[in-house]
């Protein structure tokens, strides 16, 4: 008898060609094998020619000093105006911070500002009724400006009744009897007014009026 070799339909092999590869059993005992997954993304490094970013440089604050100017009799109010129009109207590069007009300080102005003397003294050059930075002694440094320890003082407000006190004479300067001369009675600091009599009045007459409404004539320590 003669074996002849089966010729598969082609169904069977439409079959054959659709199913899977069929995947080698694993060994017994050898740890399962993951299947592959996508590639991770390699590590980029920075080229070594590549420099750091610059830091930035550090601002130092300028410390103020107060130099007192020199200014012309009775001119101090004119001098201040002038030296705030001139920083406000960008008239000069000078920068000045403030500008102080004390009273008890007559003739004189003080100036705070970061700037060093030499730029004071060129601005001093440019304002009217401005005559000169003082020196201290022979300091011609930086020595010469003051500490706010040393100029404090003007910075607080006095009571107008300052100086004011019982039998001191004084001219009113303000209201209807402007001109008059009177003597004070009673001083009240609490509300900054002074009462007095009048001079020349047949009937003494009691009126009160403000502290700032007054110039003093005469202080009852001349008397003594």
């Amino acid at each position: 008898m003669m074996l002849t070799e089966e010729t598969p339909s082609a169904g069977q092999q439409e079959q054959a060609q659709s199913a899977p590869a069929a995947q080698p059993a694993p060994l017994k005992g050898a740890a399962p094998v993951p299947a592959p997954g996508p590639a991770a993304p390699a590590e980029t490094k920075p080229p070594s020619d590549a420099k750091p970013p610059a830091s930035q440089p550090v601002k130092v604050p300028q410390e103020n000093r107060i130099f007192a100017i020199k200014t012309t009799s009775k001119q101090e109010r004119t001098v201040a105006d002038s030296i705030m129009k001139a920083i406000t109207t960008n008239a000069t590069d000078i920068k000045v911070v403030a500008v102080i007009v004390p009273n008890e300080l007559q003739g004189y102005v003080l100036v705070e500002t970061p700037e060093k003397m030499n730029r004071i003294e060129q601005l001093v050059e440019k304002i009217p009724h401005a005559r000169a930075v003082v020196r201290r002694g022979k300091d011609e440094g930086e020595k010469s400006s003051m500490a706010l320890a040393e100029v404090a003082h003007f910075l607080v407000p006095k009571p107008v009744v300052s100086g004011i006190e019982e039998g001191t004479i004084v001219e009113l300067i303000a209201g209807p009897f402007k001109g008059e001369k009177a003597v004070v009675k009673r001083v009240d600091s609490a509300k900054e007014e002074i009462t007095v009599e009048l001079y020349e009045s047949v009937v003494p007459i009691p009126i009160t009026v403000r502290g700032d409404n007054v110039r003093v004539v005469e202080k009852v320590s001349d008397n003594k």
